[in-house]
Parts: structure tokens; sequence; C-alpha cells
């Protein structure tokens, strides 16, 4: 429950983002407070950090995870393409049922840890369609969506813009936009990707500028909320800035940290 401070309840608020398969943390993130809210990137497929760790490792080994990693760090993403091409053939297996497979095993045991109540979100590299059939009762998943938390307003837009890296859910801008449209104005508007302002979409480990979403900036210069919260870049330049009246915050790659932003009032 939240804490009491001179007679009058106070609301707290844990979020999380870039969960990638750390289950054992996620079902203590709710651990005194009101609200989980989870901003997406359940599935792990790649560790960067951690080559043996993965669906792709358990697939086709911790040597070709390394290989991957390397020419998707030199951007050389054509030749990570054709190099996976070669993978899947060898082993004579439908990608498609085969990642299914590996998400679903994954998504059983995330949404299993989620604490009751949850407001959760997808990542660029999560796949929306599977969500329904394991988000619990104590689980809402909003996209394009708002709701009522301790009497302030949480907005929720999920997804990434469409990159080279071609992860699972990646939309067109004019989609983004009319996601953050819909929102309109709220207390905390909760995005799984960040704003597009270099200082918070680049990612000094990968050494790139990820996709930031300009309608997301343009909506905090215009709507003004309390917070914009977010996840995405691991190793962010700047965890935290404020733009004009809004606190602007990347609450952390939780699969390394396993700990939760909190957010109290």
């Amino acid at each position: 429950m939240a804490a009491t401070r001179g007679g009058n309840r106070r609301t707290r608020v844990h979020v999380v983002s870039d969960v990638h398969g750390n289950a054992r943390d996620l079902a203590r993130a709710g651990e005194g407070a009101d609200a989980l809210v989870c901003l997406g990137d359940l599935v792990l497929f790649l560790d960067y950090a951690d080559h043996s760790r993965g669906i792709f490792p358990d697939l086709f080994g911790a040597g070709n995870a390394g290989r991957i990693v390397e020419l998707r760090t030199a951007r050389r993403f054509d030749e990570a393409r054709e190099f996976q091409r070669r993978l899947w053939a060898g082993i004579g297996m439908d990608k498609a049922a085969a990642i299914e497979t590996a998400v679903r095993k994954q998504y059983a045991e995330m949404f299993a840890a989620f604490p009751t109540p949850t407001y959760a979100t997808y990542g660029n590299v999560d796949m929306p369609p599977l969500w329904r059939e394991y988000a619990g009762p104590g689980t809402t998943v909003l996209d394009g969506q708002r709701v009522e938390i301790g009497g302030w307003t949480f907005g929720f837009v999920g997804g990434g813009l469409r990159t080279p890296m071609r992860t699972p859910y990646e939309i067109d801008d004019e989609e983004y936009a009319a996601k953050i449209e819909a929102v309109g104005e709220v207390d905390v508007l909760c995005t799984h990707i960040p704003p597009e302002v270099p200082e918070l979409v680049y990612d000094t480990v990968a050494r790139r500028f990820e996709r930031g979403s300009r309608a997301l900036l343009d909506a905090i210069h215009r709507t003004r909320p309390r917070y914009s919260l977010f996840g995405h870049v691991h190793q962010p330049l700047v965890k935290r800035m404020r733009i004009g009246a809004t606190e602007c915050v990347n609450v952390g790659h939780f699969a390394s940290s396993g700990r939760p932003w909190a957010l109290e009032w």
C-alpha cells in the first residue's frame, strides 16, 4: 500500500521497461507500490552483453549470436540479415513458427510475474497479437489509450518506429503520431521509445542513435505532461532531462538493473 504523509494518502507507481526475459526481478518489481507500469520489450531475442542468452543463441549458439551482434554494431544490417538467412536455412525449421514458440514460452513466464494491477504497453521487439492470450485480469494492456491511477491520468503509446533492424512491432511515423494524438493531454505520458532528442536517443555502448519520436517531442511541448517516461535506449547518454514543464526519464534497462523506477505523488 502507498505511504501516508500528514494524513494524506500518497500513490506510488513502479515503472519498468526493457524487461528482456528478467522474470525473476519482474516478480518483485511491484513490491511497495500501488501499481506497476511496464513499457514493453518483454522478449529476449538476443543479449548484446551476454551472447549466450536469448532465443537466437538457444537456436544457433553463442558464437553465431556474437557474430550477429558484431555485424549489427557495425551497422552492416544487410550482411546480418544474410547471415541469419543462411543459419535458418541450415537448420531446416520454419522461422516464424520457431520464433513464436520461443516467444510464447517467454510470455508465459513474464505475464505470470506481473503483479496486480499492472498497466503495460508494447515494445518494438514484442508481438502484440499474443498479449491477449497471456494478459490476466490483473494486467491492463494499453496502446494509444489512457487510464487513471491515483487521480493522475496516464497515457500509453507502444511500439517503435521503422529501422534497419526490422524488429516485430515497428510502425510508420504517421501511425505512431496518430496514437500520440489519441492519448491527448495527460499527467504522465508513457511510451516505449523516447522523444527525438539526441542526448536521449544515443546509446553509448551500441554507439548509435536509436529512433526517437518527433511526434512525441511535439506532444511534450504542446501538452506539457508532468512526466514523459520511456525506455528502449539501454545505455543512454542522458537518462533524465527537462523539456519545458516536463520531466523526461529513461526508466532504465530492467533486464540489467532489475530495479523499477519509482514515481510517487
